[in-house]
């Protein structure tokens, strides 16, 4: 039912004419419907909300019995802006719409500070309750629950513990995934896909297509070596999307902020981080297979320029014959390379004979680890760069802030500005990439063979050992290597998982 509600002073109605009918007719025009609850309040002041016809109107709001209020201006309602606002937030609470006979008031001064304070007041009591929301969620995380269903393939929820419990059946196929990359029984994540939809495994909706992505996902997924994190999204804002045409994204949280909650493993930590250090070099692993073979496809990479080393089939003197270089012709390649070739023949022959030698002696492991170049790495060179880059930055975005401080009528403050921002920004990408290449190096340093990953290596090595062909040395090679590092044509560095 919609509500009319009209006040007039005695003094309003004689000096501006505000009579009450005046205002029951504007808004029964506005309401385009005679069928309308009528109250009024005629000789009470518009600053006291104490008034007999408005609180009629609440508590019949209060009741259900109104679900819009039409009122001919503002201060019919009240005087005082808070008081509107507190009004106008007790109907919608109701879910009541109030609207105004004026139709001009939003484009007012007073009308554009009315809806600017509800809008203000409506944005604070969304974030009050997504502040809460989230309060509890973190304080049931660092209670070590899980704090909703993400409906994790290999668990169930359990909505009354709060807990997650290995689902049998799916744990059976997380270890196949897991087991059929890290021993390479396919080719690569897409044979694995392609695997389970021809078996028809049902995925957690119950499909029985499984894409290269799914697979994916779960072997990236913590959760399965028994650690769930949380808190890792932040989706603030994302709410009102649907309302939006510019959708606010949902973003990472730095790892600082993220809660890990315990969970039952599916999977060894060891074979989880197995897993990583595969995936992070199956996009060049996993090549697209060439007319010639390259024992070392998606291995090598130049220790002088850290470019990736790839096969090619090259004529020299009349003849031709394979080799590796780290020369890169696509369009747009960010480094073309230093011009570092080696024979192919040369370089899998030394490797073979080197991993052989590994799988005859295992007990020798350590020695087969060669301490890395760390101070001649390309690694350490870039670190140098990155260096004087960031302070490069550093100086510029100094020059420019005193230019600021110092400026004068010409000089365009906003353009200053917009370049200071630009190089905070290039600064801050630089220092990331900086500390990513440090890990790296340290990494680097202290990398030590993983004995479980050689183990099984050496047990495909003894149940091939009679049919080493092209495809059995190659997989053994990649069980086993984790990178080859040419330092120039005589002397290379085999890096070991």
């Amino acid at each position: 039912m919609k509500a009319i509600y009209a006040r007039v002073s005695t003094e309003e109605s004689a000096q501006r004419g505000y009579s009450i009918a005046h205002q029951i007719e504007e808004a029964k025009k506005k309401a385009k419907t005679a069928d309308v609850m009528i109250y009024t309040d005629e000789g009470f002041s518009g600053e006291f909300l104490e008034r007999p016809g408005l609180e009629r109107l609440r508590n019949d709001i209060r009741n259900g019995m109104i679900d819009t209020v039409i009122v001919y201006d503002p201060d019919r309602l009240a005087r005082n802006l808070m008081h509107q606002l507190l009004l106008d937030d007790e109907f919608r609470k109701h879910h009541v719409e109030l609207l105004f006979v004026n139709g001009e008031y939003a484009n007012t001064p007073e009308g554009k500070l009315f809806f600017s304070m509800r809008g203000a007041i409506s944005e604070f009591e969304k974030a009050k309750i997504r502040e809460r929301t989230m309060a509890g969620r973190k304080r049931k995380a660092k209670q070590g629950k899980v704090v909703k269903d993400d409906r994790i393939y290999g668990y169930d929820y359990d909505k009354q513990t709060g807990q997650l419990k290995i689902n049998e059946s799916e744990a059976e196929i997380v270890r196949f995934i897991f087991d059929s990359f890290t021993q390479e029984s396919f080719k690569g994540i897409n044979g694995i896909a392609l695997h389970l939809t021809e078996r028809k495994i049902p995925t957690k909706t119950g499909k029985t297509v499984w894409h290269r992505q799914v697979v994916r996902q779960i072997l990236m997924n913590e959760t399965y070596m028994g650690k769930k994190p949380q808190n890792k999204w932040n989706t603030e804002g994302m709410l009102a999307n649907k309302y939006r045409k510019e959708k606010v994204p949902m973003r990472l949280r730095s790892k600082d902020e993220w809660i890990y909650v315990d969970v039952p493993a599916i999977v060894s930590e060891a074979q989880f981080q197995q897993a990583q250090m595969l995936l992070e070099q199956a996009r060049r692993r996993y090549t697209k297979a060439s007319k010639r073979k390259y024992l070392l496809s998606g291995l090598i990479r130049c220790a002088q320029c850290g470019n990736t080393m790839t096969g090619r089939w090259m004529k020299n003197w009349g003849k031709y014959h394979r080799e590796y270089t780290d020369r890169k012709h696509t369009a747009g390649a960010k480094n073309r390379g230093c011009g570092m070739v080696v024979r192919a023949d040369e370089i899998e022959h030394e490797v073979w004979t080197y991993l052989l030698d590994l799988f005859n002696h295992p007990e020798r492991i350590q020695e087969f680890q060669p301490v890395a170049d760390v101070e001649n790495s390309f690694e350490k060179k870039e670190l140098e760069r990155l260096e004087k880059e960031i302070e490069r930055a550093r100086k510029g975005r100094k020059r420019l802030l005193s230019l600021v401080t110092m400026s004068d009528d010409e000089l365009d403050l906003e353009e200053v500005k917009e370049e200071i921002r630009n190089l905070q920004q290039r600064e801050k990408e630089l220092t990331e990439q900086y500390n990513q290449l440090e890990q790296q190096l340290k990494e680097m340093q202290e990398s030590k063979p993983n004995e479980h990953i050689l183990q099984e290596a050496i047990d495909f090595f003894l149940n091939h050992k009679e049919q080493l062909e092209f495809e059995i040395k190659q997989t053994l090679i990649r069980k086993v290597v984790k990178e080859i590092r040419v330092i120039d044509k005589e002397n290379i560095e085999i890096h070991l998982f």
